[in-house]
């Protein structure tokens, strides 16, 4: 009878150790997956270093100028509309550095920023190449396009971010005082966070169909709980469109939440597709 139950508890910490080698040599793959992705944001910050002169003049630093794309496109729609009110003429920002470093580490931060932003998308692709061996065959044709649709929603988030967002919201704060005694003299750092952060907040909030898609197939969401949940989900997004604009005006706010509907509607969609698939699959069976 000892016998047994020594044979029995052999068996079951042989089964605890494969479990737990099992765990360490997913970790191990994930390890190397994170690696491999680190590797190439290096070398795209590297990249982002010989470049650097185009990259600071005129990406960084062109929301701040008035022959930026966004302001000369306001100044064509002010003509089409005969108003003046739309042409952005100048920008009344004034750049500093404070700090000893403040130079150097701007180059590195900004550098690493551009970095992530183009590696982000091959970032996507070592994810799915962790998460891929886990699916079934029915789940890996639902999921083919991951990396192509999330890449494609970010890209398109940072450009909004970029054209729409970020020149709106220097042009009010460069130019909002509250008392003509107070000169706005703004730290480089300070202005690289706001575009970055603009940018990049952006980016990841047209991410939400992906995050529906995967909600919707781990059974947490489902078309007919988003549509229920509409009118919550306006005040969410407004929500949303007050905190990634730092501007107060109505104009900004509202387009900024209008591609944020327009997402929510697309994960509804998104969602209803999940549903059938998994009603399909369930009659299959």
């Amino acid at each position: 009878m000892s016998d047994n139950k020594l044979i029995k508890a052999i068996k079951e910490k042989g089964q605890t150790m494969e479990a737990e080698m099992s765990f360490f040599d997913h970790l191990e793959a994930l390890r190397w997956h994170l690696i491999r992705a680190a590797i190439a944001i290096v070398i795209f910050t590297i990249g982002a270093f010989y470049f650097y002169d185009f990259i600071f003049n005129t990406i960084i630093m062109g929301p701040s100028k008035p022959d930026f794309w966004t302001y000369r496109m306001l100044c064509k729609l002010g003509d089409l509309l005969h108003s003046d009110g739309f042409c952005i003429t100048k920008i009344n920002i004034n750049l500093i550095n404070t700090e000893m470093a403040g130079q150097f580490t701007l180059q590195i931060n900004s550098c690493l920023l551009i970095g992530v932003m183009l590696g982000f998308p091959y970032l996507l692709y070592e994810i799915w190449l962790f998460v891929k061996p886990a699916l079934h065959d029915n789940e890996r044709k639902a999921a083919t396009g991951f990396v192509f649709y999330a890449t494609f929603l970010f890209i398109l988030g940072i450009m909004f971010g970029y054209y729409v967002i970020t020149p709106e919201s220097i042009n009010f704060l460069s130019g909002f005082t509250v008392s003509n005694q107070i000169q706005n003299l703004f730290d480089i750092d300070s202005y690289l966070s706001s575009v970055a952060t603009l940018t990049l907040a952006t980016g990841i909030v047209f991410e939400l169909p992906i995050l529906v898609y995967i909600l919707s197939s781990l059974g947490i969401l489902t078309p007919k709980f988003m549509r229920s949940g509409r009118r919550y989900a306006v005040i969410v997004i407004l929500i949303i469109s007050a905190v990634i604009t730092p501007t107060p005006d109505m104009m900004t706010m509202t387009i900024v939440s209008i591609p944020l509907f327009v997402l929510y509607e697309v994960g509804i969609v998104v969602a209803g597709v999940v549903e059938r698939r998994k009603l399909a699959r369930e009659a299959a069976l």
